[in-house]
């Protein structure tokens, strides 16, 4: 049973002149998600599959209350993301890679911190902390401030403070971005747990290994459209999710690789 419904998302941004330079365009303005829909289905994980570019990030970013779309819908357990934010926030879990975590601060600091915004009370934030910083191994780390943590552990401390207040859904950007294979396994073995459990989980990623490995069903998304979604046997048939990725892009955007 669906617990997202996305229904022609449709977001387009204004270009600066530096990023009209970098974008190589004359444009004033990029089209990064047009026309998107697809569902996700309560208890599975469910992968967002593109290039860098192609309107994965602006896509959890609606998804996750952040930005609002030009035109379109998204209902998430029932909420729609715009109109009910607030009861869509209590819902969900999000990661990305664009958190930045204050040098300064220690785990320990930013767990509280951060479960007070989530009202999570005393004697729940101390039994969470404990677990999550047990899976994770943070334990040894809690007093070293984040500018002395290593990438793969400023990793699992953002996963921990996204997850403190035990959310239904867990929305991540690339979760595996730049980490070590350590560091990566744990992540997608703890993505997996969450799914034996119950949770929904919705992962970006440009990695075929990673949605091969922990997603249910995917989606293919290309200049900001779905290209093609569905269960992972069907989106590949007899061929690799690699090679049916490049049939799409080459349909998409011509043979330029």
């Amino acid at each position: 049973m669906p617990i997202l419904s996305v229904q022609g998302l449709t977001k387009t941004f204004k270009l600066s002149k530096k990023q009209q330079t970098l974008e190589k365009t004359k444009s004033t303005t990029k089209v990064a998600v047009s026309d998107l829909s697809f569902t996700v289905n309560e208890g599975e994980i469910f992968g967002l599959l593109g290039p860098n570019g192609a309107g994965k990030t602006t896509t959890l970013r609606i998804l996750a209350t952040l930005i609002k779309p030009d035109k379109g819908s998204a209902t998430l357990d029932g909420f729609d993301v715009v109109s009910h934010a607030n009861d869509v926030r209590h819902r969900i879990g999000f990661l990305t890679s664009e958190l930045k975590l204050e040098d300064f601060f220690t785990p320990n600091y930013l767990f509280d911190f951060f479960a007070n915004l989530h009202n999570v009370s005393a004697d729940r934030r101390a039994a969470r902390k404990s677990e999550l910083f047990e899976r994770f191994s943070i334990s040894e780390f809690a007093e070293v401030k984040v500018a002395n943590l290593s990438t793969g552990m400023k990793q699992k401390v953002s996963l921990a403070l996204a997850i403190i207040h035990d959310p239904k859904i867990i929305i991540f950007d690339e979760p595996t971005n730049g980490l070590d294979v350590i560091t990566a396994r744990t992540v997608t073995d703890f993505l997996i747990e969450q799914r034996s459990q119950g949770k929904t989980i919705i992962v970006s990623t440009h990695i075929f290994s990673l949605v091969e490995r922990i997603c249910d069903r995917a989606g293919i998304i290309i200049d900001g459209a779905m290209a093609e979604f569905g269960v992972l046997s069907d989106l590949t048939a007899s061929k690799s999710l690699e090679d049916r990725f490049f049939d799409l892009y080459k349909e998409r955007v011509g043979d330029e690789l």
